[in-house]
């Protein structure tokens, strides 16, 4: 005679197909980890060919000309090495992601998936945007915390479908962009804290959490 399962157990396979049907959970922390040391190497390779300091107190106006042309080599660099982090971070990201789902038997690009990526692309795409027209404005300090900003509004907007930690991390950022945008001098400062710092506190602490 087969014995019956337990109650709370039964409760708690409930709750687990129920979590990986509505959460897009193979997500991997080490990816966040990865993310933050990319955007620390980004950082340090502006201030280096620049020579500037993190802190930045004059940061813009070295970016300008005296005319108040834009440099285009700054922000030709500046968004090559943003443009060099982003798709090593993805890349890292899909890897480790595609990685772990396999090996916990979880569908890589299913409905929560999908929901995850579109939530992102609608906040971030709009903050690319507006990131160009107060380039084309020359509204060069407002940059950095409009970056900061659209992420942490395009991670709380895709929060609900992964890690809870995820939301923390969101409320981070946001909190990080307004502040910057109060000490705009210090926008490279608050991009390595922001985009660097706190990617690998949350995507360390999610891999303690959720893959040890």
């Amino acid at each position: 005679m087969k014995n019956k399962p337990e109650p709370l157990e039964t409760i708690a396979e409930i709750r687990s197909l129920m979590e990986r049907s509505s959460r897009f959970i193979s997500l991997s922390g080490l990816s966040g980890v990865f993310a933050g040391i990319f955007a620390l190497m980004g950082t340090a390779a502006v201030a280096i060919r620049f020579r500037l300091s993190f802190t930045m107190e004059e940061y813009y106006t070295r970016a300008t000309l005296n005319s108040g042309v834009p440099d285009a080599k700054f922000f030709i660099f500046l968004f090559g090495v943003a443009l060099l982090v982003l798709v090593a971070s993805v890349g890292v990201a899909i890897f480790l992601t595609t990685r772990r789902a396999r090996k916990h038997n979880l569908p890589v690009w299913d409905k929560t998936a999908q929901r995850v990526v579109w939530n992102m692309f609608i906040p971030l795409s709009a903050g690319g945007i507006f990131c160009l027209i107060l380039l084309e404005h020359g509204i060069f300090t407002l940059i950095a915390p409009a970056t900061l900003l659209f992420y942490g509004l395009a991670l709380l907007n895709t929060s609900k479908y992964t890690y809870p930690d995820v939301r923390y991390l969101a409320l981070s950022e946001i909190s990080l962009g307004l502040l910057a945008s109060f000490l705009v001098s210090y926008g490279l400062f608050f991009w390595a804290i922001g985009f660097g710092v706190l990617h690998i506190f949350y995507g360390a602490r999610m891999y303690q959490k959720y893959e040890r």
